[in-house]
């Protein structure tokens, strides 16, 4: 076959730097006093967030504010930086800044300030809105349009429009979606004045949690951290077959840490694993759809999910931390599952490995593999139980001694790597490209993961909020950024000064670049609260489920098929977070409430991350897929077929939701024993890795059809046994609400309690659906109930819905008061499904004895590998 020509040639360095900008941080670069008051804001409201998210201004007594003051100087911030730094259209100016963009900044940034001057006033006046506050309001929501429009784009713009326009329309729309509407000031009102709308639950996020992660991801980055993980993945990976490709998995991976945005994920990186990916005989539109569906990937990939991943804290009402796990098993089989792809392309192609810059035999190198691996486990276990250790013996004085262990800590691996020289990064163009050690590259930067460690024990360990693990995660890389440089000059006996310079530098610049990188997501959860505040005002919530009952006939799949379409559909013209908040608030209750009334108890957690998923998936599919533009824009490739190729390749990312939300078991839900866990764990990885084969037409060799029909199935089996053990017995047998106590003994930490409830909703419904409670604590079963939001009473035999915490697990899953528990519902003593893997890996073992007959050793050929490698 043919090597492909590239369709045009591939951006520069400059050009593909603009195309970041424009999509991320705003595509202007003024010079002269323009850019000194852009610079000196964005570090000033990087310093504010710093700020406001830690303990300082209640250990001093000062500045402490509470979240509508917060989010209003949020929302200002992003205000004035989104009409400066964003052009008003193609052919404004990109070096310096028309009067009237200074003008509509101040007065965008004083409507929202308007918030945080006047809070008091407001607060005495609730309801009762004078004509400067409807006029700001007013003159508030259309310049939040237009600066949306300059960041996000008009998709975003005419979706909020539409909300809006229905708003005023509802006795005119069609009476399953008909309301009553409201008049101008009470849309004002709700949308500016109160946390409903604009400064509702998102913006509210974006200021406590989001801004903190995305300037620990930027510092990062100034850190050196992007290039270091680029160059460890290429050490570790690059002698592989089908390498570059393998890099170009790993290292998204890695900097889904440092980066939530896919177009950033693709430059970044892409720029290195394209060209290389094509010198090893892939053609352009394939190494831009491995690098594309590797760097959306970055978003689902804890611990930093992207913005939209912190808004799962405040919609279901869980600890980060939980989310993280949660998502942990998705994430790492989807990543696995590209790995395999780009390994059997490289079979497909012949594909020779790149050259070490040394050799050593296979039985050292996997020694060496081995003892990194062991001793990075040591490691873990030596700190975990060492600082539980220090906090039992020390108690207060714990913290101190830490700080000091983790400087020392700091100090010890700087001065390891300062023995060395720095690392380069050979030029992947170049004619000649060998690899980099893999040791010496690791030891270069070991210092890097000191700040990743401390988040990490933050969240998981310490179970800090998120906003509080940044903040601290944060300072510890703002010290490396400032003393790294210096460290490294005093070790190695060079000039001081220049480095604390270029620290000082490097920590300002990552300041500005992490303020610039929030521009477009403070102004699209201040956008996507306008669509959360109409629901609210109008009670589209309520009747979309509804709505959406008689568009699918009641049927979850449709259902679940339904929302994945709308999420693409809007993922086309906005970025995830918006996406995210829109279709999660619609669409998310809608999804539990339709599959309760189905008898599925589907977890809250399923659901958003079944939202979530198919948000990102916008980044890649055609016509709008932004991420394959960045990819196809280094390549070189048709940005069409580089989507429609990277949507082959992400096939699995699609898959993946619909599976976990009818085997929640793939969350880590509901496994009690470590065995359970490594079983599912093993089985979802491996029938991920057959999906990938059968989606390729290649296992060990071309697939025929029935074995491509029997890896689908092999696929399904292991990923969804409960299936066919559901056909056999059904998965629970009710008991009477009489036994609630004793069910609720038996529950474990985290366990659920499911039970079929019914009654009259609020709006005069008749409900019959089956919810499962999430039981976080020990305890008895009243409090157990009580701290998931819920009190029951018995009435003689029956139970009934007392009270429901506004806010909590419970209301969330849509329980009001006056519902009656009529059954409480237990696991069945049946088999476990986990049974069905046997025929499945029956069924796997005949393919592979198939294909391995057929495909047969060659004389000097690897089997499997055509007789030619084909090379660029």
């Amino acid at each position: 076959m043919a090597e492909e020509t590239p369709t045009k040639p591939p951006l520069g360095a400059a050009d593909l730097e603009q195309l970041v900008a424009e999509a991320d941080t705003g595509g202007r670069k003024p010079s002269g006093h323009a850019r000194r008051v852009l610079f000196v804001v964005a570090v000033a409201w990087s310093a504010f967030q710093l700020w406001y998210a830690s303990p300082l201004p209640f250990v001093l007594g000062f500045g402490i504010l509470n979240d509508t003051q917060a989010r209003a100087i949020h929302l200002a911030f992003a205000f004035f930086l989104a009409f400066l730094a964003y052009p008003a259209s193609k052919r404004s100016p990109r070096t310096w800044i028309p009067t009237a963009d200074w003008v509509l900044a101040l007065v965008a940034a004083s409507t929202s300030a308007y918030l945080f001057v006047f809070h008091r006033e407001l607060a005495l006046r609730p309801g009762m809105p004078t004509a400067l506050d409807l006029a700001t309001a007013l003159l508030g929501i259309v310049l939040l349009l237009e600066a949306t429009r300059r960041a996000l784009g008009p998709p975003m713009v005419a979706v909020a429009l539409a909300f809006l326009a229905y708003t005023f329309l509802g006795p005119y729309m069609p009476e399953v979606i008909q309301h009553k509407g409201a008049s101008l000031t009470k849309t004002l009102t709700h949308q500016w004045l109160t946390t409903e709308g604009v400064f509702g639950t998102a913006l509210g996020v974006s200021t406590s949690f989001v801004f903190l992660f995305v300037l620990f991801g930027s510092l990062l980055d100034k850190a050196g951290a992007g290039n270091y993980m680029m160059q460890v993945s290429f050490a570790l990976l690059g002698h592989l077959r089908g390498g570059p490709a393998k890099v170009a998995v790993v290292s998204s991976a890695l900097n889904g840490v440092v980066s939530g945005s896919s177009i950033s994920n693709v430059v970044s990186g892409g720029i290195f694993t394209i060209p290389m990916m094509r010198r090893t005989g892939l053609s352009a539109v394939k190494a831009g759809a491995i690098e594309t569906a590797s760097s959306i990937n970055g978003q689902i990939m804890p611990p930093v999910m992207g913005a939209a991943a912190f808004l799962m804290v405040e919609y279901v009402g869980i600890p980060y931390s939980e989310v993280i796990r949660h998502a942990f098993l998705p994430a790492v089989i989807s990543y696995v599952a590209l790995f395999y792809i780009v390994h059997l392309e490289a079979l497909k192609l012949g594909t020779q490995p790149l050259a070490r810059r040394t050799s050593r035999p296979l039985p050292m190198r996997l020694a060496r593999l081995g003892l990194g691996i062991a001793g990075t486990v040591v490691l873990a276990g030596v700190v975990y139980y060492g600082v539980g250790a220090l906090e039992a013996l020390l108690g207060p004085l714990a913290g101190p001694v830490l700080v000091v262990l983790l400087a020392a800590a700091y100090l010890a691996s700087v001065w390891y790597a300062a023995r060395f020289p720095d690392l380069e990064l050979d030029d992947p163009n170049a004619q000649v490209f060998h690899l980099p050690e893999t040791w010496p590259t690791v030891r270069t930067g070991l210092h890097y993961l000191l700040p990743l460690v401390v988040l990490l024990w933050c969240l998981m360990v310490e179970m800090l909020s998120p906003g509080l693990s940044a903040f601290w995660g944060t300072a510890t890389l703002i010290a490396i950024v400032l003393t790294q440089r210096p460290l490294f000059a005093a070790f190695r006996r060079q000039p001081a000064l220049p480095a604390f310079r270029q620290g000082w530098r490097d920590f300002i610049e990552g300041m500005e670049l992490g303020a610039r990188n929030m521009i477009a997501i403070g102004i699209a959860t201040a956008t996507a609260g306008i669509v959360v505040g109409t629901i609210t005002l109008t009670g589209l919530g309520f009747m979309m489920t509804d709505f959406v009952e008689f568009i699918s006939g009641g049927n979850v799949i449709l259902m679940l098929v339904l929302t994945a379409m709308i999420s693409l559909v809007l993922g086309m013209g906005i970025p995830t977070t918006a996406n995210y908040i829109i279709v999660a608030t619609l669409m998310a209750p809608v999804i539990v409430e339709l599959g309760a009334q189905a008898g599925l108890a589907i977890p809250l957690i399923a659901v958003h991350l079944f939202v979530f998923y198919f948000g990102i998936m916008a980044d890649v599919t055609p016509p709008v897929g932004l991420a394959s533009y960045a990819a196809a824009a280094i390549s070189g490739a048709d940005p069409i077929k580089t989507g429609l190729q990277g949507s082959v390749y992400a096939l699995r990312t699609v898959l993946l939701p619909f599976f976990f939300i009818f085997e929640p078991n793939l969350l880590l839900i509901d496994l009690h024993t470590w065995g359970e866990t490594l079983l599912v764990i093993g089985a979802a990885t491996l029938g991920m890795l057959v999906f990938a084969a059968a989606t390729m037409g290649y296992f060990l060799t071309r697939n025929r059809l029935w074995e491509t029909a029997a890896l689908l199935l092999v696929t399904f089996t292991l990923l969804r046994p409960g299936f066919w053990m559901d056909r056999i017995a059904p998965p629970f047998e009710d008991v009477s609400p009489a036994r609630l106590e004793e069910v609720v003994a038996q529950i474990p930490p985290k366990g659920r309690l499911q039970m079929r409830v019914e009654g009259l909703s609020i709006e005069g419904d008749d409900v019959r659906k089956v919810v499962s409670v999430r039981l976080d604590t020990a305890g008895t079963p009243t409090e157990r109930l009580a701290a998931a939001g819920l009190q029951l009473r018995r009435i003689g035999e029956d139970l009934q819905v007392a009270q429901v915490r506004f806010g909590s697990y419970a209301e969330r899953l849509g329980l009001e008061p006056g519902f009656r528990v009529t059954a409480i519902r237990v696991p069945s003593d049946r088999p476990p499904a986990m049974l069905f893997y046997i025929p499945a890996l029956l069924l796997l073992g005949i393919v592979v004895a198939a294909q391995r007959a057929r495909r047969g050793p060659r004389p000097g050929v690897a089997p499997g590998v055509p007789d030619r490698p084909r090379v660029a």
